[in-house]
């Protein structure tokens, strides 16, 4: 019986495919890290306190670093006792903050500046408390009586130094349109957050010019957002017809909405009793430049204002009812997220990006 010709035997499968399925892999990974962010940071599965983290503790209780129990709001006794002030990293209007220490943890401990500021630091501790969630900076104690606030430390600091983490060594890597881009999802989640929240509507009233929002919120070590300074959030209640305004002066430039300007010229002193007051549409007006600073200019990031032009432009109507709703911007982040994450992974479009 003859043996058959060696050149029949099936040759080998071209040296192609394992790389075509090393990057398919990739592909595959890269849009499921997307969705996978997508469904934690959708909130409408949780229950509970809306926007609530499944990892915190009850309300009135924290943890901290890797201890698994949680441990109730410190007192102004422990505060007093435990709590060791390191040095001062920062001063505002109301309060002055220190980095401090307890039980080899890093914390932040802030101080009331000034005895007239009592009602703002009072307010700003009231809405810490109520408002806890995977939004807003952890509170781990408070004393109403010594005007001290403790929170959880985060040693990135405001989103104002976002640049300058971004060019270190260490996180050069995440200097991309995709974590910037989550970066802003993030953002617009918690205005979403305080529009909605358990309180009702509020407006986030600290933040007439750009760097004055980006120190209200911190930049945590895994690259995401918490809104940190709540002095300064009024109630909307349309219903009731409660509207707001965000202090007594006036204010000026283009960063803030056109309904917070004066609107009867330079020829009419201004008066704060003559100025209307508004609602939280003043928030979106401002998204598309918090978004601009958030997203940056690196590779990628044109086709990525390209996609949401429509969405800012309409955050920049000058009549604030044709504005969007921060879920309406949220939904448009999400989905544009998605999409680019997508055709990052189809063969042909990486180019695009």
């Amino acid at each position: 019986m003859e043996k058959k010709p060696r050149s029949e035997r099936r040759e080998s499968p071209p040296r192609e495919v394992p790389a075509l399925l090393l990057a398919l892999l990739l592909a595959t990974v890269l849009f499921l890290n997307g969705l996978l962010y997508l469904c934690l940071s959708n909130p409408s599965g949780s229950s509970g306190r809306a926007g609530a983290d499944p990892s915190l503790c009850p309300l009135g209780y924290f943890r901290l670093g890797a201890v698994k129990n949680c441990s109730p709001w410190l007192s102004c006794e422990a505060i007093s006792t435990e709590v060791r002030k390191l040095k001062r990293v920062g001063e505002g209007a109301v309060k002055k903050v220190f980095l401090s220490e307890w039980k080899e943890n890093k914390v932040v401990l802030s101080q009331l500046t000034s005895p007239e500021l009592q009602e703002d630091f009072l307010h700003g501790l009231k809405m810490l408390k109520a408002l806890q969630s995977k939004h807003v900076v952890r509170l781990l104690g408070y004393c109403e009586q010594q005007f001290m606030i403790l929170t959880e430390y985060h040693p990135l600091g405001s989103l104002r130094g976002l640049n300058e983490t971004l060019s270190i060594p260490k996180y050069k890597g995440l200097n991309t349109w995709h974590r910037r881009l989550m970066l802003a999802v993030d953002y617009v989640s918690i205005i979403r957050f305080l529009h909605s929240s358990p309180l009702g509507t509020l407006v986030m009233c600290d933040s007439n010019d750009l760097a004055k929002v980006l120190s209200q919120y911190l930049l945590t070590s895994d690259f995401h957002v918490l809104v940190n300074d709540l002095d300064a959030l009024p109630l909307v209640n349309r219903s009731a017809g409660v509207l707001v305004k965000c202090g007594h002066r006036e204010l000026r430039g283009e960063f803030v909405a056109p309904e917070q300007r004066w609107p009867h010229g330079a020829e009419v002193p201004f008066d704060d009793d003559l100025m209307p007051a508004y609602d939280e549409k003043t928030d979106i007006w401002k998204i598309p430049d918090v978004f601009n600073f958030l997203l940056g200019h690196v590779e990628g990031s044109d086709i990525v204002r390209l996609h949401l032009f429509d969405i800012h432009a309409a955050c920049k109507k000058k009549d604030p009812a044709e504005r969007p709703s921060a879920q309406e911007v949220l939904d448009t982040y999400r989905k544009v997220l998605t999409l680019l994450i997508r055709e990052a992974a189809m063969p042909g479009t990486r180019e695009m990006l």
